[in-house]
């Protein structure tokens, strides 16, 4: 794999060299097409992928990436028997393998944003072409079924299944890099399926009938634009959305209520509000809002008049698990096996040529480095 992505690295900054300055909006990355003419190395792999089973891959900034494994892991929300949604204490999830993408090498992905934004114009498409670049290459790795033992091996030495599924965690790929994966699969024929937190979310709050949204996020996503892009591009005509970033505060029960005041300026009813978070806890918010829905206070009352009475607060682990699972099902994508759901942790690094690689670590690694105060 790592010739093959570094032959790929040259020929694309070949075609790259050729192009003109003046570019579409959003043309197909260079790098795609070099990938779909490669029939014998990276090009198989996207040619390949989903045609068999396989493990669901979880590719993103390493937090993320490690607690969304995690929550599908334990899930348990359906029954495995007929699907109802009804917990029958099995996984959900039994026999199937997530192997969690941990992209140490490109993390945080918000440098990306920032670095575009701090760049002259005419750069600035430049610098957000490099993160779709990341979200092919990260696909790839996941396609291959070779993978890395440490950086100081030659070749790869370790075998890992092929992934069947792709889920970003990233807000920022949605837009910048979901376009491109699938653009790869149409051009080669490949059938991985892909999922965002970003998508799943927008498309579980308008199904359950909430039409006024209100993202809760970071400043570099909000700035980015990318709720706004997606949501626009789903067609909801008929539904409004408020992508918003409060201000800091020393805990988030402060801020929530910083978002309820500038909601509150729109002067719109609040549906729902999708928090862009994977780690948030939800219950200080659950008790900041029953507080809400007691009080007296003048801006409470105010807060009680513009929040609807079905208001729902939703993340996107949920959304993401339980699109994944219907997913499966409609497509007979399960295993069938008896045991519980596995994990297998790989960390993205860059080889001496520049390129990346997909090396195994354990799970006591990857949790004492990147999430070491989980419970």
């Amino acid at each position: 794999m790592r010739k093959i992505v570094f032959s790929l690295v040259v020929l694309v900054a070949a075609a790259v060299s050729c192009q003109q300055v003046q570019v579409p909006p959003r043309p197909t990355l260079p790098l795609v097409h070099v990938i779909a003419a490669d029939t014998v190395g990276a090009g198989r792999l996207a040619a390949m992928a989903g045609r068999s089973g396989g493990s669901v891959a979880i590719i993103g900034e390493p937090e993320n990436a490690i607690l969304l494994a995690r929550r599908f892991q334990g899930a348990d929300r359906v029954d495995n028997v007929d699907g109802r949604p009804v917990r029958d204490s099995l996984p959900d999830f039994a026999g199937e393998t997530f192997d969690v993408v941990m992209d140490a090498m490109n993390a945080p992905y918000s440098s990306f944003w920032a670095s575009a934004e701090k760049s002259p114009e005419n750069q600035r498409q430049t610098v957000l072409d490099s993160l779709r670049e990341v979200a092919v290459l990260n696909a790839v790795c996941a396609w291959d079924s070779l993978a890395w033992r440490s950086t100081a091996d030659a070749e790869p030495l370790l075998r890992k299944e092929r992934a069947k599924i792709l889920i970003y965690t990233s807000s920022l790929q949605a837009q910048w890099g979901l376009f491109d994966v699938d653009t790869l699969q149409q051009m080669v024929g490949g059938s991985c399926r892909i999922l965002c937190g970003v998508n799943t979310l927008l498309e579980d709050a308008y199904a359950s009938g909430a039409r006024s949204l209100a993202v809760w996020t970071t400043r570099d996503v909000r700035n980015s634009g990318v709720w706004q892009t997606v949501f626009d591009s789903m067609g909801y005509s008929d539904a409004h959305i408020s992508v918003i970033a409060p201000d800091t505060a020393l805990d988030i029960r402060t801020e929530f209520r910083n978002l309820l005041r500038q909601y509150n300026n729109t002067g719109r009813v609040l549906d729902a509000l999708l928090i862009d978070s994977y780690s948030v806890d939800m219950t200080p918010l659950q008790t900041e809002l029953a507080l809400i829905q007691g009080s007296v206070t003048a801006e409470d009352e105010a807060f009680r008049a513009m929040l609807s009475p079905d208001f729902k607060m939703m993340v996107p682990t949920a959304s993401i698990i339980d699109a994944t699972y219907r997913l499966m099902r409609e497509n007979h994508l399960f295993t069938h096996r008896i045991a519980r759901p596995s994990i297998h942790y790989y960390e993205t690094a860059e080889s001496g040529e520049g390129t990346p690689l997909l090396v195994e670590t354990t799970a006591d690694y990857a949790l004492n480095t990147y999430v070491p105060n989980l419970h």
